[in-house]
């Protein structure tokens, strides 16, 4: 599971088992939600046992707020934590 800032601005999470090759992939333009942008940077990853767990993970990153990803990939835990409260 990873996450991608696009343009200084906008976050895209996707899943994959090579993250060097997908990387590559967006950066190429391949990928239909990030070839419109110019500048892609690889921010976070994690790494799953299994492709469920990733997929999990990966679906519930993309419900969160610009806020709460932004606060995780800094490891600002205490500010994810007031963050999920509210």
């Amino acid at each position: 599971m990873y996450i991608l800032l696009c343009d200084e601005k906008t976050f895209y999470v996707g899943l994959t088992s090579n993250i060097e090759n997908r990387l590559k992939s967006h950066i190429a333009g391949y990928n239909i939600g990030t070839k419109k942008f110019s500048h892609i940077q690889l921010v976070y990853s994690e790494n799953y046992p299994n492709r469920v767990s990733a997929e999990q993970r990966e679906t519930q990153l993309k419900k969160w707020t610009r806020a709460k990803k932004k606060a995780l990939i800094e490891g600002n835990i205490e500010l994810l934590k007031q963050l999920s409260k509210s």
